[in-house]
Formats: structure tokens, sequence, C-alpha cells
């Protein structure tokens, strides 16, 4: 039976008595490959897991989000799925993903899974029956197969770029040898894009997710949600410029109707169900359409994730996302960092500390100490702003990116720059729970490798040890999760601007509650309250006193 999220002393109530959890729910992202090992064998797993989930309770998260947990060839970290009805074999089993979420939510904590519309593996039987069927056949009908351009079809059918960089056309080779046709991958050769406008495809995907409700799963994240729809002409794009919709493989209006699909199927369960969609969008208006009250519930904001540390950028990027959410209704969402984005102790100690995959190079400067400030400083930010909460695991341990050595890099993004990129491993690297060495308590066995090498400064960072420190990050963000739920002003979607100074942001939550972050490289004074909540620096004179720069600060009026 599905129970509501619960604090200390509270009842467990069915999940149906409140159907806008989802509006305001705190979820963790799992990483399950670098969360815990259960076995000692190197990777984490969903023992490691349910290992953890008394962890996961003390924090105070209301939902796990789970990145790819299906069998996988691994060529893009599971986001080449080859069985969306089962788990890899190196996570588990079916059986105990079962367990998992039943145990999950008896401590009142929800799971949401992930789902890749986009592609499969080159591995599913799909594509594989597709590859054996030759030209023509039914089943390549489920994919991108073209013939290739030029006199002997050597060229590929169009000049589309890869979100990984690169070509986005593989040819294959025909049973008697010779070259055959081209297939379409916006990703790796090893992800074939599906063909959307099949009605095998939009069958299969919405029998995945009945297989998933049916197991208690709460919700999805439906990844790269503006691609799957492709224009059949297969144009190129070259310099053209295209209407909204019309591109030829981004945000196109057929798009809608899917969704629209999914949503009546995740209406069809008691208690809600969400839709959370990865969209990448600059335009506002596109963006919300994806939001409205017969589509997703929610869209992941990339554009505060991306943000200077600074406060126009900042406060810029808080007041778009509220207006692109109003008209629909939606509530935001507000994420730091994801297992594709370098960490925010990182980011924000950098002289550059805005967020795009194309600057990202080996060896940028970086000041960790500053990074931390801020980090501390974003961490109470974003949990004083209504709407969702997102926290990539890790980032309440404080951890930086770790930058690793180019012989074990396994990101394709590293290796389709040409080594330039240095990828995305270096915020996947598996979590440190104890001790002072590697593997830090992971569960690995003795002797035994991680699956990414885990720097041998990582000790501080260890959980044990942050929970005994009541000034840790870890310690933070307990506190602050804590005071959002108990604070009903955090529970409203309310939000009014003070103007405490250029360099300040600043914003009252219902009647009695402010959140005050110093951008400001010297401390601000703050305005007349009546008590401190909690601060992300140096504890604060409650008479009055000083908000040191990079801190936010929590207020009582």
């Amino acid at each position: 039976m599905d129970t509501e999220v619960l604090t200390r002393g509270e009842r467990a109530v069915p999940a149906s008595d409140n159907p806008l959890w989802w509006r305001s729910a705190v979820i963790y992202q799992v990483y399950v490959r670098s969360f815990a090992d259960g076995n000692g064998d190197g990777t984490g797993d969903l023992a490691g897991v349910r290992a953890r989930l008394g962890y996961l309770k003390d924090l105070g998260v209301d939902a796990l989000w789970f990145n790819p947990w299906y069998p996988s060839p691994l060529a893009d970290g599971g986001y080449d799925v080859q069985d969306y009805r089962d788990i890899d074999p190196r996570f588990g089993t079916l059986e105990e993903a079962e367990l998992l979420i039943q145990e999950a939510l008896a401590l009142g904590i929800r799971t949401i899974i992930d789902v890749v519309p986009n592609h499969l593996s080159d591995q599913h039987p799909w594509f594989q029956a597709a590859l054996v069927a030759g030209p023509g056949s039914p089943e390549r009908e489920r994919f991108w197969f073209h013939p290739g351009g030029g006199h002997d079809g050597d060229e590929m059918p169009t000049d589309w770029v890869s979100s990984f960089q690169g070509e986005t056309w593989t040819r294959t080779t025909n049973s008697d040898g010779t070259p055959g046709e081209w297939y379409l991958h916006l990703f790796t050769p090893e992800q074939p894009d599906l063909n959307w406008n099949h009605p095998d495809v939009r069958r299969e995907h919405e029998d995945i997710l009945r297989f998933w409700f049916d197991r208690g799963v709460a919700g999805v994240r439906i990844d790269s949600a503006a691609l799957p729809v492709k224009d059949p002409a297969l144009p190129h794009i070259g310099d053209a410029v295209h209407a909204p919709g019309e591109h030829p493989h981004v945000d196109r209006d057929e798009l809608h109707d899917i969704y629209r699909g999914w949503r009546a199927v995740a209406d069809e369960y008691d208690g809600t169900r969400v839709l959370v969609g990865e969209v990448w969008l600059d335009d506002a208006e596109r963006f919300a359409r994806y939001l409205r009250p017969d589509e997703m519930h929610t869209a992941f904001n990339f554009d505060f994730m991306t943000q200077p540390w600074s406060a126009a950028a900042l406060r810029g990027s808080i007041q778009r996302t509220l207006a692109e959410h109003e008209p629909v209704g939606a509530p935001a969402t507000w994420v730091l960092s994801n297992h594709d984005v370098t960490r925010p102790v990182t980011r924000y100690g950098r002289a550059d500390s805005a967020f795009a995959f194309a600057r990202k190079r080996f060896g940028t400067p970086t000041d960790i100490a500053r990074g931390t400030r801020r980090a501390r400083a974003a961490a109470l930010l974003t949990a004083a702003l209504p709407g969702s909460l997102y926290i990539y695991q890790g980032d309440e341990l404080g951890l930086p990116e770790a930058e690793l050595p180019t012989s074990v890099i396994q990101d394709p993004m590293h290796f389709r720059s040409g080594g330039v990129d240095p990828g995305r491993d270096g915020c996947r690297v598996p979590l440190p729970w104890s001790g002072t060495r590697p593997p830090y308590g992971f569960g690995t066995a003795a002797g035994a490798e991680t699956w990414l090498p885990q720097p041998l400064d990582w000790a501080p960072f260890a959980a044990d040890s942050q929970q005994r420190d009541p000034g840790s990050m870890l310690s933070l963000y307990r506190e602050a999760l804590r005071l959002r739920r108990e604070t009903g002003d955090l529970h409203g979607e309310d939000l009014a601007w003070l103007e405490l100074g250029a360099d300040v942001l600043a914003f009252r939550r219902g009647e009695r509650t402010v959140s005050m972050t110093n951008l400001c490289p010297v401390a601000v004074p703050l305005p007349a309250h009546r008590a401190v909540l909690l601060s992300s620096g140096q504890p604060t004179d409650e008479r009055g006193g000083m908000l040191p720069p990079d801190s936010t600060v929590w207020l009582a009026l």
C-alpha cells in the first residue's frame, strides 16, 4: 500500500490522500552504479541502495529518482537500454527492485524511474531483428534506416550533428558483405533512434509505463524529452531557421500528442503517477507547452543550474522560471547538478562559474574552499524556493568533481570530443561512506577496485564523519530539509522579492520567513528579524548581525 511521506511521529497514510505530493517534493537522484555496493564487486547495486534507505530517510527526501537500471551494454551509462522489463544483473534482479520500491515506500519515500524514449540499445531485440531483416522490412520501420546519398550511397543522409558531437548516422553491412543502409542515432552509434511515427513504438512505451506503475513506481523521468519525433522528410539543417515546432528533430509539435497518451496512462492509477521531462529549451513559451494540465507534471529547470555565481543572473533565472511556469499552473523544479553536470563545489569555485558542455576542459583552476562556501549557500537558496527540489547523490556530502586519468574514463562524450572534453565520469565516482582510504565503505570487498577510482583525499567527505559534525555539508542539508518540511511558510508557492542591495538575493516566503543570499565580496547587514533559522556560513549574531560573503541565511521575521 502506498504511504505518504512521514515526519517524526506521524502515522502512515495512503499516498492518494495527497495527490499533490509532487509539487513540493524533495527528490534524490540515485546513480545506482555509484551509490553503494551490496555484493562487493566494485559496482553499486540495488542491495546497496536498500541497505542505505535509512540514510535517505534521515536526510529527509520524499522520493528517489533512479537513472536507468535496466539491462544495458553501458555504452552510455545505461541510457542504451536493452530490456525495459528487467534489471541489469550487475545491479540485481527485478524481484529486488520490487522489494526496494516497497521498502522505500514503507519509509515514506516514493520511486521515480528513468525512461528513454528517443532511442534503444543496438543490442535490443528490435534492432537486432531489423539488422537481420534487411532493407524495406517492417522491422526496420521502427527505426530510421535510410539509403545514403552520393553515387555509391556513401554519404550520410543528413547533416545533423550528434548531442555527443560528431556524426549521427552509421552505415550497416548487408548479409552479402556489401555496404548497406544507414541508421540514425542522435547520440552514440550504439543508441539507434526510434521512429515515433510507428504505432509499435507508441504502444510499447505505454505498456512499459504500465509495467512499472503496476509495481508501485510513482513516476517516470523522461530522458531527452524534446527529441523523439523527427521530420520524416529528414531535411538538412545547414543554416536554415526553423519556425517553432518545425525543427527536424527538436521540439516538434507532434510530441505533445505522445505525452498526452502517457499522461492518460499515468492517470489510470490511484495516487498521482508523475511525468517529469528532461526538456532543454530556451523558448519559455515552447517549454511551458510540455507542462499543460494533460501532459507532463513537471520538467527540469536547467536554466538556473547553468547560471554563474551572480545575483543578477540567478535572480533573472528565478524570475524567468516562475514566469514560464505560471501560465500552465505547474510548479518549478530546482536542481544544482545531476549525472551530466560538473558538481557545484567545483563549478562555483571557478572563475567562470556558469555551466556549458562545450566549455568543459581538463585542468581548469578551481578554488574548492570558495566553491564549497557557494555550494552551501546555493543549497539553502534552492531549498527556500517554491516548487520541487532535486538533489544529486553526493552533493549533500559536498563532493567536488573528480578529475580522472584518461586511462579510466568511460564516458562517450570524452571520446567523441577527441579527448578534449573530460566527460561526465568526474561526477559519477562512487560515494564515500566511511573510513580514511578508498573504497571508503562503498561496500567493495578488500582488494577490489571500484568501477571508477575514488580520489585519495576524499576521507573528509565520508558520510559517517559528516554525520558527527554539525557544521558539515551533510548536516546543513539535513537541517535545511527538516526546516523546509516543518516551516509552513515554505509550503506555499508565493515569493516576494526584498531589495537589500544589487548583489544580495532576498525574498520572503509566506508571512514571516526570509531567505537572503550574499553574493557581495564583503559582509552585509541583516534586516530586522526575530531569529536566525539556519545559515550556510558562520553563526550569525541574532541581535542584528552581518551575513558573510557567499552565504545564505533563513530568517524568521
